[in-house]
């Protein structure tokens, strides 16, 4: 089973040539499934860039709207668009839910995690995607966010042999408080006996991991050097070359498609195994 973690940097830059950008990464990589964050909608029209991808690559797609887009409005002067998070996917949705983050109020910019059950031939995929808040100074905000993002998790993951899925923007480094607690493996996990393994610790160590950097254009250079904010967690443990398990992983989208970059992200690619042998 292939995943994809993607953040499409909503309809920032050259939306329309980006657009057509990252439906070529996509046909490319083939994928599963796809878990995407900044997601446009458009209110006069009617168009939803996950619907439109999802209709180019034949899968099937869900989507949650934030709730509190207005910031996100302002930036890019337009009253009429929405953004949120979305599932792309080869099989069914069969069920999905919708959690608003926790943020204070001058932080607050409608984050969710949106969780997608996944009619997957052998098992139903527990899938989550989700875009925690972005502030450098908001370690403390991301930390309450994968505490509720664990916790719904939990709810959800249970009636299948498959592990949770967990896939986005963190906006935070492998070392982070919160990525160390939403693991559990370097510190109690938030759910007793629940921890999720970095699907990035398979890829091969010499690869370039650094998925938002200013090597991007844009990508504004005094944001900070960059690193690895994007991510694909798979729930453990899976057994040897059980369902879940990670067969490996890489970077794509991480340079131009003829002359135009797909989004201020690059994707996370990996390979899962989806039965047992």
């Amino acid at each position: 089973m292939r995943v994809v973690t993607w953040n499409l940097w909503w309809r920032f830059g050259p939306w329309a040539e980006r657009q057509k950008a990252m439906v070529a990464v996509l046909r490319e990589l083939r994928p599963d499934v796809v878990g995407l964050q900044e997601v446009w909608a458009d209110r006069r029209s009617g168009e939803n860039l996950a619907a439109w991808l999802a209709g180019e690559l034949g899968l099937h797609w869900t989507w949650a709207a934030s709730n509190a887009p207005e910031r996100w409005r302002r930036r890019i002067g337009d009253p009429a668009l929405d953004i949120g998070n979305a599932v792309l996917s080869r099989w069914p949705v069969l069920e999905q839910d919708v959690l608003r983050l926790p943020a204070p109020a001058d932080l607050d910019d409608g984050r969710l995690a949106l969780y997608a059950r996944l009619a997957a031939p052998d098992h139903p995929v527990p899938f989550f995607t989700t875009h925690l808040a972005s502030p450098l100074h908001a370690s403390a905000v991301r930390r309450e966010q994968v505490t509720a993002l664990a916790e719904f998790v939990a709810a959800h993951r249970g009636g299948t042999a498959f592990p949770p899925v967990v896939t986005g923007d963190f906006n935070a480094s492998p070392d982070s408080d919160e990525i160390r607690l939403f693991g559990g493996l370097r510190t109690a996990p938030v759910v007793p006996g629940q921890v999720f393994f970095d699907a990035w610790e398979y890829a091969d160590p010499t690869a370039p991991a650094t998925t938002w950097g200013p090597a991007n254009p844009y990508v504004h250079p005094g944001l900070g050097p960059g690193g690895r904010i994007d991510y694909i967690h798979v729930g453990g443990p899976a057994g040897p070359a059980g369902e879940g398990t990670v067969l490996g992983v890489r970077r794509a989208g991480d340079g131009p498609v003829d002359g135009v970059w797909p989004s201020d992200h690059a994707a996370v690619v990996a390979d899962l195994a989806s039965r047992h042998p």
